[in-house]
């Protein structure tokens, strides 16, 4: 068992480069040179495809508007480690005392980790993950910490063996451990001492506490990093699988997304390559409210570190505390969840603090409705909002907007991605839709996942043959391009023969400045089937009605769409992405009885 507990790191080890970066960084450049030519020649038939909205009438398929990015050829062995540090500007892992770049920054203690001191640690966690344990090639890691400066450096060591990651929420309790150890069979956890309780004991190689002093001296151990025959390269393919990381199980049970290499070489390939600098700011520096096992979180992470950016967590989010930390830093940018963008836009908090550093924030994890954007432009007219679109099942970034003009679209979640390709499906008859009609969205391209692990069942209902996806969403695209999502499938309210998505309902909610939270589910009803039920978070210092929620509702929609019942409640219960977890509320309701609604 490699059970041991210590106390916290003091990074103070004198900071070096290896050789063997820019070698690895040299290779990368002329690989990636040479695919370039390539990948031009291979780009669809341009001749049947409309240049406003990417659809082919032909083929009845819509093609990214996004230009070619250069990625390695698929079939050159090349992990996401090696790809990302490859990346990494020059400047920001200069060694001069004057040029160090903090590459993370933990809110809570202040304590700076430089990309130099971060390159310098993961090459020591691999030498010493080789060296003093059995992991190899194709095992499987569950990873369950809270976002420290340790978690970059484990997943870029681990990545770099070829171990498959698995990272979990830390708050899982036993039942939902045992249920992720059986989907992912991991040999051995990464985990804290008070994370760690919950973890079966039945891993093959036992358990590693990122606080112990074993662990930091894997970290800081001079003799691995100085002596490069020590580090046996291993050999890794992009068709290699990565992480497994866990749907959030909002409308069942929790799956494990098995995501390749390649899958977030050509994401972050894409990231960086058509990145926008904001007001030309040289260093960015992120917030991260994210948490680091979810996909938004994961990607944007390695993203961050593939552009050099300065990244700052939070250990736990704390809303008060994210306003700190953004006059503390001068944080420019936040990856953020529509919930958040709500309560920065309603909060008197906000003006207690200097904000004035903030320049972008980038939405995901849920539709952000127009109200709630405006909401937050009247608040902050210099913070531009980008909304993006993904699936842990897409790798993250399926769709996403680029720049001021793409942010004007109100409600969009931007363009298709480079490299993706997407289909609008009815979902009766199968037909393939035009742009305008609503469907379900089906994707197809290289950050689609391979499958879920231990369900092939829900693989094959999820992928079908040619390689879409099926995401389950109920979407549209203009005339120009840009994405809408309007709900998902299965959370349609059957409302007698009506759909109403619950979606809009929750937009026109947050409209209500009486209303700090909302979120709208099905009640099963004997004459209608099902109807809308409002489940409401007063503001502070409000006493608004069920009758007034409903009237406000009622003003603004047709009437199959009304809501016919609210509850009041303290909060809405959401994952740590930020999607609500309706699940969570039907049950509620139903225990309930309607006569206590």
């Amino acid at each position: 068992m490699w059970s041991q507990v210590g106390p916290k790191e003091e990074t103070t080890v004198v900071e070096k480069t290896g050789k063997s970066e820019d070698k690895v960084k040299k290779i990368i450049t002329i690989i990636i040179s040479m695919a370039t030519q390539t990948q031009t020649q291979s780009h669809p038939n341009t001749t049947t495809i409309d240049p406003n909205s990417g659809f082919c009438s032909h083929s009845r398929t819509f093609h990214s508007l996004r230009p070619n990015v250069p990625l390695p050829p698929p079939s050159h062995p090349l992990s996401l480690t090696d790809y990302v540090f490859s990346l990494l500007p020059s400047a920001a892992t200069a060694t001069a005392s004057s040029s160090i770049t903090s590459a993370i920054i933990d809110a809570a203690t202040d304590r700076h980790l430089s990309y130099s001191l971060l390159l310098r640690q993961v090459k020591s966690l691999t030498s010493s993950l080789q060296s003093l344990t059995p992991l190899s090639k194709g095992h499987v890691a569950l990873i369950l910490t809270p976002s420290s400066l340790h978690v970059p450096v484990l997943y870029f060591s681990l990545l770099s063996l070829g171990v498959t990651i698995a990272p979990a929420n830390p708050l899982s309790s036993q039942s939902e451990l045992t249920h992720l150890v059986k989907l992912a069979k991991p040999v051995i956890a990464f985990s804290t001492s008070n994370a760690a309780k919950n973890i079966p004991s039945s891993l093959k190689f036992g358990t590693i506490l990122l606080d112990s002093p074993l662990f930091l001296s894997m970290l800081n151990n001079n003799e691995y990093v100085n002596a490069d025959s020590r580090t046996r390269r291993v050999e890794v393919s992009q068709s290699d699988s990565a992480a497994i990381l866990f749907s959030s199980g909002t409308t069942g049970r929790v799956k494990g997304v098995l995501l390749t290499h390649r899958n977030f070489i050509a994401l972050i390939g894409g990231f960086y390559h058509l990145r926008m600098v904001v007001d030309d700011d040289p260093h960015p520096v992120s917030l991260f409210t994210l948490p680091l096992f979810h996909v938004f979180g994961f990607f944007m992470l390695v993203r961050a570190i593939a552009v050099g950016e300065t990244l700052v967590f939070m250990h736990r989010f704390d809303f008060e505390g994210m306003l700190k930390a953004v006059e503390r830093y001068r944080i420019t940018y936040m990856p953020v969840s529509p919930p958040l963008v709500v309560a920065l836009a309603k909060s008197e908090l906000v003006k207690k603090y200097d904000m004035s550093s903030l320049r972008y924030l980038g939405s995901g994890g849920a539709p952000l409705g127009k109200e709630v954007a405006e909401d937050f432009r009247a608040q902050f007219p210099n913070v531009e909002i980008g909304q993006g679109y993904g699936l842990t099942e897409s790798g993250g970034g399926a769709a996403r907007v680029l720049g001021p003009d793409e942010s004007k679209r109100h409600g969009s979640v931007g363009r298709l991605s480079e490299n993706m390709e997407a289909k609008i499906v009815d979902p009766v008859t199968g037909e393939a839709l035009s742009p305008g009609q609503k469907g379900e969205l089906w994707l197809r391209g290289p950050t689609i996942m391979k499958g879920y692990v231990g369900d092939e069942k829900a693989t094959a209902e999820t992928l079908d043959s040619e390689g879409w996806l099926k995401t389950g969403d109920l979407c549209y695209f203009d005339s120009d391009g840009f994405l809408y999502i309007v709900d998902r499938l299965k959370e349609l309210i059957k409302y007698k023969a009506y759909q109403v998505p619950p979606a809009e309902l929750e937009h026109i909610l947050h409209t209500n400045p009486e209303i700090a939270d909302a979120a709208v589910v099905p009640y099963p009803d004997e004459e209608a089937g099902q109807i809308p039920i409002a489940f409401v978070v007063r503001k502070s210092g409000s006493n608004i009605t069920a009758d007034q929620v409903m009237e406000f509702v009622a003003k603004q929609v047709s009437p199959y769409k009304k809501i016919r019942r609210v509850s009041f409640i303290k909060s809405i219960p959401k994952s740590p992405a930020g999607k609500i977890l309706r699940r969570e509320l039907v049950d509620y309701a139903l225990s309930c009885g309607s006569s206590k609604l």
